[in-house]
């Protein structure tokens, strides 16, 4: 819960940012994915019906002609400023949401009233859900030749960056490289070091929405899982771009509604 605090509108998010550079920009797709990508990211505010009850969620619907929308804001101060008061809420990331709304025939309402605001109808909520379950292909045999990467697009390798950064504790580290099958086969690997047990399916998803909202296609990377002690693994040391990933923090258990991405809550 929040008070009805208004917006400081000299705080800009990065979802504001995105937004900024795509209206600057309309005709360039490249800016609206970015907006979409940071919107998946985001940890966003849902504006319910009533609080929460346990893993069940009743958002507040509004009606429109043709459809209706939920409402969700990136800052709480926003959603209080627009429900005039404080107002129950669930906290939950975009992908979450786009997760629990497919299907419903459901649109979203992104920070109405903070000078942001996007409307997304039950179809591109439905496309956005879509992208974020893009998954690369997972290879099993060792490559015959593993070379430097060449050629990926800097925005892939900038998005690669940011969600590994984000992804503290799933695995020890990763290399990128260039390969040649032994099938003859050829294209890049992502290598990752020692995951842990059962992230492999958050990893390749990971890797799968830095893909997609980069524009390209999900056969442009492989992923591939190995033990340190593989004896591939140095190869993929001394040839590879190199991403290391954070150390886990020690952190309270969440339980809230949306904490568990890959188990959005249930609506009620």
């Amino acid at each position: 819960m929040t008070d009805a605090t208004p917006p400081d509108a000299d705080f800009a998010t990065p979802l504001d940012a995105a937004f900024a550079a795509m209206e600057a920009a309309p005709g360039d797709d490249a800016l609206r994915l970015q907006w979409y990508d940071r919107l998946a990211a985001s940890e966003l505010f849902l504006l319910l019906e009533e609080e929460a009850e346990g893993a069940r969620i009743r958002p507040r619907v509004f009606p429109v002609e043709g459809g209706a929308f939920v409402c969700v804001f990136d800052r709480e101060e926003r959603l209080s400023a627009f429900a005039g008061a404080a107002a129950p809420y669930a906290s939950l990331s975009g992908r979450a949401l786009a997760g629990m709304l497919a299907g419903q025939g459901l649109g979203l309402a992104v920070n109405l009233g903070a000078g942001s605001e996007m409307l997304l109808d039950a179809d591109a909520l439905g496309w956005l859900a879509g992208m974020l379950a893009t998954r690369p292909d997972e290879v099993e045999e060792a490559p015959a030749e593993i070379a430097a990467p060449r050629g990926l697009p800097e925005r892939l390798l900038a998005a690669l960056d940011a969600r590994l950064a984000s992804a503290a504790g799933l695995a020890r580290q990763a290399h990128l490289v260039a390969v040649v099958y032994t099938g003859g086969g050829r294209g890049h690997l992502l290598g990752f070091v020692d995951p842990a047990p059962g992230a492999e399916p958050s990893l390749a998803r990971l890797v799968g929405e830095a893909l997609a909202f980069s524009g390209l296609e999900a056969g442009t990377l492989d992923v591939g899982f190995f033990r340190a002690s593989e004896a591939i693994v140095p190869r993929l040391g001394r040839t590879g771009l190199r991403f290391d990933l954070p150390e886990p923090e020690a952190a309270p258990e969440r339980s809230a509604p949306g904490s568990d991405p890959d188990r959005p809550p249930r609506l009620r």
